[in-house]
């Protein structure tokens, strides 16, 4: 296994949002072969209880994209202190990063009924209401297999974002692409190649203060 490009992928597999290109179209057969390598991700007890709704009808991505509109609008309104307390801290490579996520998000927002293909992981069952172990069961049997498919979507020149918002209107997304109430959305993905070069990996925290070995705050 060549480490180089296995680690290249993982450092640089990106939210693409900007990027995305709306004009050009995806084709189903990548689609299809990139959800395949997508299932041999981890599933609790190997029940592989995955769906994957795949959206490109027209009229069904405008409606999808008004509910995400919708609910991003209020996050975005809700989260108004949040950047604020980011901005005031110049030293938090968080901050510096933070106008250009929100420009960004405020983009695909507004264009998210231009891409090509969005994709919704989907799950058996519902664990609203069940304990933490119910839903650390239930969403770690789909978010797996969400994540290697934006790996090899992204392996084939192919960019992806991590979005949730839409999950405010969960319900009203499911009466417009006929999912069962029995079934859990875990995200939605905006799927469509990307333009320009490369990406680079991103400025995170150092991990020297996320990692706790044998007992919280302990480090070596």
């Amino acid at each position: 296994m060549d480490l180089e490009t296995v680690d290249r992928l993982l450092t640089t597999t990106r939210s693409v949002r900007k990027r995305l290109d709306f004009t050009r179209p995806v084709e189903p057969e990548v689609i299809k072969r990139c959800i395949e390598i997508a299932s041999q991700a981890p599933t609790g007890s190997n029940a592989q209880r995955w769906h994957f709704v795949v959206v490109t009808e027209q009229e069904q991505k405008t409606q999808v994209a008004a509910y995400y509109a919708r609910s991003f609008a209020s996050y975005l309104e809700a989260g108004r202190e949040a950047h604020e307390r980011h901005l005031s801290r110049p030293n938090d490579p968080r901050a510096r990063q933070m106008l250009r996520l929100r420009e960004s998000a405020i983009y695909l927002a507004d264009h998210m009924h231009e891409v090509p293909v969005l994709v919704i992981p989907c799950i058996e069952g519902r664990v609203e209401n069940a304990g933490p172990m119910a839903q650390a069961g239930t969403y770690g049997s789909i978010l797996p297999a969400a994540w290697s498919l934006m790996l090899a979507l992204r392996a084939r020149g192919i960019g992806a974002a991590w979005t949730t918002l839409h999950l405010r209107y969960e319900k009203e997304v499911a009466a417009i692409l006929g999912i069962p109430d029995t079934v859990t959305q875990a995200a939605l993905l905006p799927v469509a190649y990307y333009t320009g070069d490369d990406f680079k990996p991103a400025t995170r925290l150092p991990m020297d203060e996320r990692i706790h070995w044998n007992a919280w705050h302990k480090s070596e």
